[in-house]
């Protein structure tokens, strides 16, 4: 799933329209990206920079990605140096996975100076680099001291410096001959990583590609690649290398038939057959747009939302202990009955028994058969008071067992409300749902009041859709959001949503008490499912009924309802239709 250089040199071609462009604005949304706007001619666009180990990339961006309040210390450095500046060029050597990003901007003492910002994008070693003229770094996104690279420092001051590169072929000036050459250097290795390590700028997929369409699926060595084989190899690479120059490629997107995004390639990708379904896109960055909106914006929330989500995975574990302890407690209490006996049983016995007896022999008359039984007794006590002993543990067992069914009770409930706040924390889209879910847990006690900070948060609307037959669905987005929709913004007459015995949101389809088309049903059963715990499931059931018949119980957590008179509808979660339907 890496960038790979070819992909970066179709990107590189996609920006040359912001050539001449000026610096309008620069944020960065968290620690390792950044987004710089371009205003042209044409109107302005959004960069993307990002140097996570996972998400490393550089693409032109329409997502509306939140920024902090505060912006932080590179951010500013970068306005400082850059803002107003102008893209004169950007540049990459060979395919190489580093664009250079060259600006005329004007320095403090008002001179015109060339500064560069080299985006590496190389994984884990990804880097957002600012250097002048010189080669002297002003600064980068991440800084490398001597005790992490003794190859090479990226500090401020230090020069800027080109990371190692091996030295390989390119695409698209090689001869066969020379990458035929090339590979047999590497006579025992997988033909496909035998590429890998011949030809500069290529990721894994697009090696296996290649060796999938010249051996028509086999696997095969570098040493017995030969013939036919090696004239299909050349011919693939020849159409990839016209693809290329042409400004024809395919960019596809590999994705399980679950849904979850697996990786992307500048090429069609048929290797996997119907293992994997591919989805096409128009350009190199709409395809990286797609591909790591879903992943980056979990990835921003986590981040922000990190105190809440060790606080309620803590609670819940510790909440569930507490419930398995009760549990085994209220398993001791099953025998409270024969307490009760063995009490009344000395008690009708009294004449027969004195203090100092070890035991009673008598009969137990509860049982039809009327056996013997053989009661222990405390030598120190008198036989009434031995009566009252058991008496006493029976009453002990009898109400701790009335205690504990209510305690255990209140514990799974807890349980659930916890893994409902949780599911709804995942699901966060901005810092006003994660505000909100943070206000609810002080609510309801779970956080202290010293960590929240300023003003209650202003309550976000629903989350509207439209059905494809022009009902309008509204979806909560926390357990107090899903507690005022239901029992107090929709109508009786409206149609009920929910998940089956899974955490997630209230759907509400607005339709005056008659039932909507099957259609509506259906699509409102995904959005449910899209909005649960279950939306990464194969299938999910999913309830509905009358807002009429739907309760929530004095007393019980935000969130949590009863209903009756409900329908069962069984639907698969689909991302792509809720995105769709969304207003």
């Amino acid at each position: 799933m890496a960038l790979d250089g070819i992909f970066l040199s179709l990107l590189r071609k996609e920006f040359e329209p912001l050539v001449d462009g000026r610096v309008d604005k620069i944020h960065q949304p968290s620690r390792e990206e950044l987004i710089m706007t371009i205003r042209t001619r044409e109107g302005a666009q959004k960069l993307m920079f990002s140097t996570g180990a996972g998400s490393a990339r550089v693409h032109i961006t329409t997502a509306d990605i939140e920024n902090p309040k505060t912006p932080p210390m590179f951010c500013m450095l970068m306005r400082k140096h850059l803002a107003g500046g102008r893209l004169v060029s950007i540049r990459q050597d060979g395919f190489e996975r580093i664009l250079f990003f060259d600006f005329e901007a004007t320095n403090e003492m008002g001179d015109r100076v060339k500064l560069t910002l080299a985006a590496e994008i190389m994984g884990r070693r990804s880097n957002l680099i600012l250097y002048r003229e010189d080669g002297r770094i002003i600064d980068s996104i991440k800084r490398v001291g001597q005790e992490m690279s003794s190859v090479r420092m990226v500090l401020p001051g230090a020069q800027y410096a080109l990371p190692p590169r091996e030295q390989r072929l390119n695409l698209l000036d090689c001869t066969k001959e020379e990458l035929l050459a090339k590979i047999a250097e590497n006579p025992t290795a997988e033909l496909s990583k035998a590429i890998m390590k011949t030809l500069e700028g290529i990721s894994p997929v697009f090696a296996r590609e290649a060796v999938f369409f010249a051996a028509r699926g086999a696997e095969i060595t570098a040493k017995q690649l030969s013939g036919d084989t090696a004239d299909r190899l050349w011919f693939y690479f020849s159409k990839v290398r016209d693809s290329i120059n042409d400004g024809t490629n395919v960019y596809t997107v590999l994705k399980t038939k679950e849904g979850n995004l697996k990786d992307f390639c500048f090429c069609d990708i048929t290797q996997y057959g119907a293992l994997m379904v591919t989805k096409s896109f128009e350009s190199p960055s709409v395809l990286l747009d797609y591909f790591y909106a879903e992943r980056d914006s979990l990835s921003r929330i986590k981040q922000k939302a990190n105190d809440l989500f060790k606080l309620l995975i803590n609670t819940s574990e510790r909440t569930q202990r507490r419930v398995q302890n009760q549990r085994e407690e209220l398993k001791e209490c099953k025998d409270r009955e024969k307490y009760r006996i063995y009490g009344d049983l000395i008690t009708s016995n009294l004449y027969a028994l004195e203090k100092g007896m070890a035991y009673a022999e008598v009969q137990d008359f509860y049982n039809e058969n009327c056996p013997t039984v053989k009661i222990p007794l405390d030598k120190r006590l008198t036989p009434t008071q031995n009566a009252q002993k058991y008496y006493k543990e029976y009453r002990k067992l009898d109400t701790a067992e009335k205690k504990l069914t209510v305690l255990i009770a209140e514990g799974e409930q807890e349980v659930k409300y916890l893994d409902s706040v949780f599911d709804s924390l995942t699901r966060a889209q901005t810092e006003g749902d994660i505000a909100e879910l943070r206000e609810e847990l002080f609510q309801e006690g779970y956080v202290k009041r010293s960590k929240f900070k300023g003003k209650p948060p202003k309550a976000l609307p629903p989350i509207r859709y439209r059905s494809s037959d022009g009902y309008d669905i509204r979806v909560g987005r926390n357990n107090k959001q899903n507690d005022r929709l239901t029992c107090k913004e929709a109508e009786k007459t409206d149609l009920w949503l929910h998940v089956k015995d899974i955490t997630g949101s209230h759907v509400i389809v607005t339709c005056d008490g008659e039932m909507p088309p099957d259609r509506t049903i259906e699509e409102a059963a995904i959005i449910a499912a899209c909005n649960s715990k279950g939306r990464n499931s194969s299938r999910v059931d999913v309830d509905y009924t009358f807002i009429r018949n739907v309760k929530k119980p004095n007393g019980s957590k935000p969130g949590m309802v009863i209903f009756t008179n409900n329908y069962t509808i069984t639907v698969k979660p689909d991302t792509e239709l809720e995105e769709k339907l969304r207003v």
